[in-house]
C-alpha cells in the first residue's frame, strides 16, 4: 500500500510538471492566427489588415482587384471624396489628383482625361474601386497570390531589403523556437525584410528578424539562417525647396498698379517674394484675373537672378459670394485650378500663396477640398503650396471658415496672419488696442500647434510692418494705418514711448484738441520679439506684410534672428 501511495504521488508530481511546462510554452508561444476561411487576406507592406477592413476585398471575373472606398479612405487617402453632383470619386496623393466617373470608365489624372480598364462598382450602397486605377496615384503595386489567397500591396516609395534562406528554414509566427511555423522555406528562397520601427520591442529580438515571404506570410526567422540583406529599392527622399527657415515678404499692388521695379536692389534676409499677381473675377465662374505684364515678368527675372523663390499671391479679394460659388461646384474648382497650374507653368513660378479671406463658415470643408485638389497638381510640378489663414477661434467668416488641421496636413506651409488683433472694425472706446500683441501672437501659435495640430515645421508666422493710430473723441473710435517707416514722423515732439512687457512693444498716448490719440508701435524691437517665437517653437519661418512699409534696418535684424544657431 505504501508503495502504491508513493507511485500515485510521483505520478501526480510528474503530471504537474508536464502541465507546468505546457502552460509555460503556451504562454511564450501565443496561438497562431490563421487566415480567415474564404476571405482574401490583404497585406499592406508588412501589416496584415484583413480583420481591420470595413468591407471584404474581392477579385472579379476578369481578375480585377476591388477595394471599398471606405477601406481606401482608411489606408490610403483620408480625403477620398464622393462628388454627388457629378457622380464621381475624387482621390489624391502628394502629386496626383484622380477623378473617376461612377457611370462609365472615364477618369482624369492631373487634368489629363483617359479611360479606366475597369469600372467602379456599387454594391449594397458602397462604392468599390478597381485598385489597378489607384496604383500610379498612390505609387503602390498590388499582387494577388493565388496559392495563399492573399493580396500584397507594396508602397514603392519605401525601402525594400531582400535576403535568401541559407538552407531549409521555418518562418515562425512569433520570435521564439516554440512558436507555430507559418511557412517553410526552401534553400535559396527569398524573403523581404520587414522595416520595423526602432522602438518596436519585437524588432529588438537578437536571434530573430521579421520577414515577409513571397506568398505574403508574415513571421520571424533566425537571423543567422539567411544571407546578408541586399537593398532592392531605396526609400524615396523628398527634397525641400527652401532649406532652413522660410522668410517671405508680400509685395502688394492692386489690379490698377503693377509689380515694382526692384532692379539693382536686394532684400536682405528674404528667400521668398509673393507679388500680388492674381485675383478671382467677381462672380466670374472660376475665372482668374492676372496682373503680371512686362513689369511682372521683369520682377520674376529679378527675383530669380537674386536667388529668391516666387510664390505669387492668389487672392479672392474678400469676395464671399464669388468664392462660395466656386467652392460649391467641382467643375468651377477644376476650372480655377487648371488656370493656376497654367500660370505656374507659363511664368516659371516656384509656388503659390493662396490668400482667400472672408468666406462663409459653411464653405469651410469645400475650401479644404479646393486646396486638397489644387496641391497635388502644383507639387507634381515640383512647386510649393502655401495658404494664408487667420487666428483660430474668431468670427464665423473670418476665422471659423478654415480647417487649419486639414490645410496644415495637405499643404507645404500655413501662413498665420498674426496681425489685425484690433482692426478697423473697432468703433467703441475701450475696444481699441494693438495690431499684434506678443501675448496674443504666442497664445495663437500654441493654438495652431496644439488645438489645431498644425506641424511646427509647416507653420510660418506672419508679422505686420504697420500699426494703427487710434483717435478717440466723445466715445467714438476711429483709426488709420501708419506704416513702420512713418511711425516716428507721426509721434509729436515731447511724447514719450512706454515699453509694455506683456505686449512686447512700445506704447504712446497723448491728447490734442479734445481728441485722445493712442498707438501700439511695431518697430524693430517688437518684430525681434516675435521672431524669437519662430525659434522658440521651431516654426517653419516668418512672413511680412508688406514690402515698402518697413524701415531699411529691419532686414539685417531679420536675417540675424532667423539664422540663429
Amino acid at each position: 500500500m505504501e508503495k502504491k501511495k508513493n507511485n500515485f504521488i510521483k505520478n501526480i508530481f510528474i503530471v504537474c510538471i508536464i502541465m507546468g511546462v505546457a502552460l509555460f510554452i503556451l504562454r511564450i508561444a501565443p496561438n497562431y492566427v490563421k487566415g480567415l476561411d474564404n476571405k482574401i487576406n490583404v497585406i499592406i507592406n508588412y501589416t496584415d489588415v484583413t480583420e481591420s477592413m470595413k468591407q471584404e476585398a474581392y477579385i472579379d471575373e476578369n481578375g480585377n482587384l476591388y477595394l471599398s472606398k471606405d477601406d481606401i479612405k482608411n489606408f490610403y487617402d483620408e480625403y477620398i471624396y464622393y462628388d454627388e453632383k457629378y457622380n464621381q470619386i475624387i482621390t489624391s496623393s502628394d502629386t496626383k489628383l484622380l477623378t473617376m466617373s461612377v457611370e462609365d470608365n472615364k477618369k482624369t489624372i492631373n487634368g489629363n482625361k483617359t479611360l479606366m480598364n475597369a469600372k467602379i462598382k456599387e454594391i449594397d450602397g458602397k462604392h468599390y474601386i478597381p485598385f489597378s486605377e489607384l496604383e500610379d496615384i498612390y505609387n503602390v503595386k498590388a499582387t494577388y497570390i493565388k496559392e495563399s489567397n492573399t493580396i500584397v500591396i507594396d508602397s514603392l516609395d519605401r525601402k525594400l531589403e531582400v535576403a535568401t534562406s541559407l538552407d531549409k528554414n521555418e518562418v515562425k509566427y512569433k520570435p521564439t523556437y516554440f512558436s507555430k511555423t507559418v511557412h517553410e522555406l526552401e534553400k535559396g528562397e527569398e524573403v523581404y525584410i520587414v522595416q520595423t520601427k526602432s522602438n518596436d520591442s519585437e524588432s529588438k529580438t537578437r536571434d530573430f528578424i521579421k520577414v515577409r515571404t513571397k506568398t505574403g506570410k508574415l513571421g520571424y526567422i533566425k537571423q543567422n539562417s539567411i544571407s546578408e540583406k541586399v537593398v532592392s529599392r531605396e526609400a524615396k527622399i523628398e527634397n525641400k525647396q527652401i532649406e532652413g527657415k522660410v522668410s517671405l515678404v508680400w509685395e502688394y499692388f492692386s489690379e490698377y498698379g503693377h509689380a515694382p521695379n526692384r532692379t539693382g536692389t536686394t532684400i536682405q534676409g528674404v528667400n521668398v517674394v509673393s507679388p500680388a499677381f492674381f485675383t478671382l473675377e467677381k462672380l466670374g465662374k472660376g475665372n482668374l484675373l492676372e496682373n503680371v505684364g512686362i513689369n511682372g515678368e521683369e520682377y520674376i527675372n529679378w527675383a530669380h537672378s537674386n536667388g529668391y523663390k516666387v510664390w505669387p499671391l492668389i487672392s479672392n479679394d474678400s469676395m464671399k459670394e464669388t468664392t462660395s460659388e466656386i467652392m460649391r461646384d467641382y467643375k468651377l474648382r477644376e476650372k480655377l485650378i487648371n488656370q493656376i497650374v497654367d500660370k505656374v507653368k507659363k511664368y516659371n513660378l516656384d509656388g503659390v500663396n493662396i490668400d482667400f479671406e472672408y468666406m462663409k463658415e459653411e464653405d469651410k470643408d469645400l475650401f479644404s477640398r479646393f486646396i486638397i485638389e489644387l496641391t497635388p497638381q502644383i507639387k507634381d510640378l515640383g512647386k510649393v503650396v502655401s495658404v494664408d489663414v487667420t487666428a483660430p477661434d474668431g468670427s464665423p467668416d473670418w476665422s471659423l471658415c478654415f480647417d487649419r488641421n486639414v490645410l496644415g496636413d495637405v499643404t507645404d506651409y500655413i501662413m498665420f496672419m498674426a496681425y489685425d488683433q484690433h482692426g478697423e472694425y473697432v468703433k467703441k472706446e475701450g475696444d481699441e488696442g494693438t495690431v499684434a500683441g506678443f501675448d496674443w501672437v504666442e497664445l495663437n501659435v500654441n493654438k495652431f500647434l496644439n488645438q489645431e495640430e498644425v506641424p511646427a515645421e509647416k507653420l510660418v508666422l506672419g508679422m505686420p510692418f504697420y500699426t494703427r493710430l487710434w483717435k478717440i473723441k466723445n466715445g467714438d473710435v476711429t483709426s488709420s494705418i501708419v506704416t513702420m517707416k512713418n511711425i516716428e514722423k507721426s509721434i509729436p515732439e515731447g511724447v514719450t514711448k512706454q515699453w509694455d512687457e506683456i505686449l512686447k512693444q512700445n506704447y504712446i498716448q497723448y491728447e490734442k484738441d479734445g481728441t485722445i490719440y493712442k498707438m501700439w508701435i511695431e518697430d524693430e524691437k517688437s518684430i525681434k520679439e516675435k521672431l524669437e517665437l519662430v525659434n522658440k517653437y521651431n516654426l517653419a519661418g516668418s512672413c511680412y506684410w508688406v514690402k515698402d512699409f518697413e524701415t531699411s534696418s529691419i532686414w539685417n535684424m531679420i536675417e540675424k534672428e532667423l539664422n540663429k544657431e
